[in-house]
């Protein structure tokens, strides 16, 4: 039996829908799993040890980052909300998790970024790694952040960093952006993987998607990783767009990389109302 390569891994937002499934997909590559949440982490196997904390919570969470080898970062708030939810929860929290890693000399984290963090680019400009930041919203905002902070604690302290743009990750697609923006569950984990143990990573952007027929980006800044997707949403293709219209080629939602992010309002002005 081949011996597994670290000895703790920390997870956090283990409890969420994503975090469920690296769970299953990590739990090769160590002897023990940390899982980080705020919400109650249920039905832990005999490797699993929970931590129930919220990210705002400094010392919590560089109490759970101790004796861990590597960080796989994907807790926060998952959608556009409030200012003061993003500001603890994905700013804040993310802060507290790379400062934590400084400290107690954890040299490598792997972090679910977003599209979002460059969901104004339209789908013709077929970005890569080094196009500019343009968020669609306060979400994608606390991720180009977070990618900054990434690369400074690389930088100035020589802590890797995978930073993937995970575009849309669901038990299918739903619809016909879905096509070509849907990272299934297996291929995150797969993903998640090579940025573990791929040899060296400095910092990486890594574009998260399965396999389809539009890509509209160019990964190639992180071929080192040595991911390529496996599953392929072309079995999806027929049934969606037999039973959704052809959408309006000109509408925000589908001529930017964001989709419907864009269309939305301030979220504050949401809350107020």
């Amino acid at each position: 039996m081949t011996e597994p390569l670290f000895d703790t891994l920390l997870i956090t937002g283990a409890a969420g829908r994503l975090g469920t499934h690296l769970r299953r997909g990590l739990a090769p590559l160590a002897r023990r799993l940390r899982l980080l949440d705020k919400a109650e982490i249920v039905d832990l196997a005999p490797n699993e040890e929970a931590v129930i904390c919220d990210l705002a919570d400094e010392t919590g969470v560089h109490e759970a980052i101790k004796g861990v080898d590597a960080i796989v970062h994907f807790g926060g708030v998952p959608l556009e909300r409030s200012w003061a939810s993003i500001l603890d929860g994905n700013i804040r929290g993310s802060y507290h998790v790379y400062e934590g890693a400084r400290k107690h000399g954890v040299k490598r984290v792997v972090y679910a970024s977003s599209v979002h963090a460059v969901g104004y680019h339209r789908l013709e400009d077929r970005i890569d790694a080094n196009a500019p930041h343009r968020p669609d919203g306060l979400y994608g905002l606390s991720k180009c952040f977070v990618e900054d902070l990434g690369r400074l604690y690389f930088d100035k302290f020589g802590i890797e960093t995978v930073a993937l743009r995970i575009f849309s990750s669901f038990p299918e697609p739903t619809d016909r952006r879905m096509l070509w923006s849907m990272l299934t569950f297996d291929d995150c984990v797969r993903l998640v993987v090579s940025s573990l143990t791929a040899a060296q990573v400095g910092f990486t952007i890594a574009f998260g998607t399965s396999d389809n027929t539009l890509k509209p980006y160019d990964n190639r800044m992180a071929d080192h990783l040595g991911w390529h997707p496996r599953d392929s949403m072309e079995p999806y293709r027929a049934a969606i767009e037999a039973r959704t219209p052809v959408p309006d080629p000109d509408a925000p939602a589908v001529r930017y990389l964001g989709g419907w992010f864009v269309d939305l309002g301030h979220p504050d002005d949401e809350v107020k109302s």
